[in-house]
């Protein structure tokens, strides 16, 4: 009976606390069912695997055979001469800048290649060869036709004239897929930037020749025996950085925005809770929204909603987990199931009868889950495969994009039928107010005939709204699931301080009911709650999926546009933050905002410690260069403030720094002004 009760204390002792892995009920409730059914998740293998401690510091090199090479930083720190290396000599500085990089490149590869999936796609409805994509946004292919060089009018017997829809997306394709791997010149986008930034950018020679090429040249100088400068390779960290922010990433935003639609608000809901038990449950999970667009579609075609009441469903719920939901969110109000973290916990409630998955951010756990249960896991992408036996592949295909996803679709209802363990749905949503982006905000603020991001920046100077701060990013088990998110961002909007957010960030704010206009009287100081109140949108506005941090950018850059707070983005009342990032793609989003002039706050740790003169350049002598620099900062209350000093610091740079009289005007002043 000892031995036995030391058994089970020894198993709960390897199971993650509801309550301390989580803020979310919902989380908390199936971390509690995966114990009752004995399923392991994410929460579980976090406490029962801690993480490496020179890993944590950045300075682990296994770049060649004869490594791994570990310099731990001596307790107590370096005093004197840094005489720590690898068996090549590689100093700390080398081995964690190196390490940095890596992450840069492969984060931008990620969202540039998401970006690339998209551009073919594109280019596949210019040359029609697809039915089943159309342009549904004509408007905004023709405000992003310049940038690419693409004339949108044309000159008919000295008339000028506006040129043919189908010659102009032709030719933005064409454009667009050159600049993955165009031979020289250098990234159309760069252009869209404030000039004072873009001048920086030319002056460093960071400027982006293709997006390939970027990548490349991190992982050549990153090699044993290549870049040994750890100012070098962040200055290649910073190019590569910027051929994903304002290049592969923006692009993905834009076109995606031609072929499904610019996303304006609308109203949905959030959380485990959106499920339905008499539905067929579908959950979509991953990054590129080209497949999800068209399961879309399908679980709304007349069709497929009568197969699934033949098999017995009142009909077909769809979901989502990650950027994939935040996308299929912003344009259809189909609701998010939850954040990263979340994604076994919707299989674990018994109602997901299919999850379909594309790319990035997809646990392979979610096979060994699935096992569990009825449900149907299928993979579509052909570089995104499983090597568990009860995966289904079902290679996506844009020329027959509907077939596909019908194919799919099918495949869910006939799994509805097949269901075998008890059905628990934890019974938590919130709604959500989504689908804001540059476009929709100088609506907000202005209206249908004098849209102007001039309200914004007029109530930025007279004080009402301190600042501006874009809060994105993952979920990170290490830390206690959106808790970071949540607290930061109450702590901001508190301080009147608004708040742009993308990715699982944004999915975090929606669960816990940030997303709506009614937020704003409970949360904000009294000045943001005004605007609120009268513009009637919520604190936190929810922008989309991780590759529309760029919509954050572009939204800078047109408050610079506005006047009034200076001439670049460094110079405006604002920060970015990732509190609970994990991936390398937060990494390369953070390097070009920072590139960008932007002050960038990481929570959980950052992988420098061992090398503190490479910590030091990133998080001050980067400002000299573009005006933005890095910072850490785990706890979320802290790591507020320390945006809410910058923005002050930058308030009061800009001579706005002491809130204005508030004086009633009459006809004749308003006529003078």
């Amino acid at each position: 009976m000892a031995e036995e009760t030391k058994e089970k204390a020894e198993k709960a002792s390897k199971l993650a606390d509801p309550m301390e892995a989580s803020i979310c009920p919902a989380t908390q409730e199936m971390i509690k069912r995966s114990h009752v059914l004995g399923i392991e998740t994410v929460f579980d293998r976090a406490v029962s695997m801690k993480p490496c401690n020179i890993g944590l510091q950045g300075t682990c090199c296994k770049i060649c055979a004869m490594g791994p090479c570990r310099l731990p930083l001596p307790k107590g720190g370096i005093e004197g001469e840094d005489t720590r290396k690898g068996l090549c000599g590689a100093t700390a500085n080398t081995i964690a800048a190196r390490n940095f990089a890596r992450m840069v490149a492969a984060g931008t590869a990620a969202h540039s290649d998401h970006g690339r999936s998209v551009a073919e796609v594109f280019l596949s409805v210019a040359r029609k060869e697809t039915q089943d994509y159309k342009i549904k946004d004509p408007k905004k292919l023709i405000s992003i036709a310049p940038h690419f060089g693409v004339a949108v009018k044309v000159e008919v017997n000295g008339e000028e004239k506006d040129r043919d829809l189908d010659e102009i997306a032709l030719e933005v394709a064409e454009k667009a897929i050159a600049e993955w791997g165009k031979p020289e010149g250098e990234l159309a986008y760069l252009k869209r930037a404030p000039k004072p930034l873009y001048e920086k950018w030319k002056k460093n020679g960071v400027l982006p020749r293709n997006i390939d090429r970027e990548v490349v040249d991190i992982m050549h100088r990153t090699t044993m025996g290549v870049d040994q400068d750890y100012k070098n390779i962040t200055k290649q960290c910073t190019r590569a950085s910027l051929a994903d922010g304002w290049g592969g990433a923006m692009m993905a935003t834009d076109l995606q925005d031609v072929m499904f639609g610019t996303p304006s608000p609308l109203q949905s809901e959030a959380n485990l809770g959106i499920m339905k038990e008499d539905h067929v449950n579908i959950i979509v999970h991953g990054h590129e929204p080209v497949l999800s667009e068209m399961i879309v579609a399908a679980c709304q075609s007349k069709d497929m909603l009568d197969y699934a009441k033949e098999k017995g469903a009142k009909g077909i719920q769809l979901g989502g987990i990650c950027c994939t939901a935040n996308e299929i969110l912003q344009r259809h109000g189909i609701p998010p199931a939850g954040t990263f973290l979340q994604q076994e916990l919707a299989i674990i409630t018994g109602a997901c009868d299919a999850m379909v998955v594309d790319v990035q951010c997809v646990f392979q756990n979610l096979a060994n889950v699935a096992k569990c249960f009825h449900t149907k896991l299928i993979t579509t992408h052909p570089m995104a495969k499983m090597e568990q036996s009860n995966v289904i592949h079902i290679e996506f295909d844009e020329h027959h994009a509907m077939e596909d996803a019908k194919r799919i679709v099918r495949m869910a209802v006939d799994s509805f039928t097949e269901r075998k363990a008890e059905v628990f749905i934890p019974p938590y949503k919130e709604v959500q107010i989504a689908g804001f982006g540059v476009e929709s905000i100088e609506y907000h603020l202005g209206g249908t005939f004098r849209g102007s991001y001039y309200t914004l920046n007029d109530n930025i100077i007279n004080g009402r709204i301190r600042g501006i701060a874009g809060v994105v990013g993952c979920n990170n088990a290490r830390t206690k699931h959106n808790n970071e998110h949540i607290t930061l961002i109450k702590e901001l909007i508190k301080n009147d301080v608004i708040v742009l957010t993308t990715g699982c960030s944004a999915i975090a704010c929606a669960t816990h009911g940030l997303l709506t206009p009614e937020t704003a009287a409970v949360y904000c100081g009294p000045g943001l709650a005004e605007v609120c109140e009268v513009v009637g949108i919520p604190p936190v506005l929810h922008l989309g999926s991780c590759v529309d941090n760029t919509r954050i950018l572009l939204a800078a850059t047109e408050v610079v546009k506005a006047g009034g707070l200076g001439n670049d983005l460094c110079d405006l009342p604002a920060a970015g933050s990732a509190p609970e990032w994990m991936s390398e793609k937060a990494i390369a989003i953070g390097q070009y905002f920072v590139s960008s002039g932007v002050y960038t706050v990481f929570g959980y740790h950052m992988p420098l410690d061992g090398a503190p003169v490479f910590k030091d350049y990133l998080y001050n002598e980067m400002e000299k260069l573009y005006g933005g620099k890095w910072d850490c900062e785990p706890d979320p209350i802290k790591h507020a403030h320390k945006m809410i000093a910058h923005i002050d610091k930058k308030r009061k740079e800009l001579g706005i720094d002491k809130a204005r009289e508030r004086v009633l005007m009459d006809m004749a002043d308003r006529q003078a002004l």
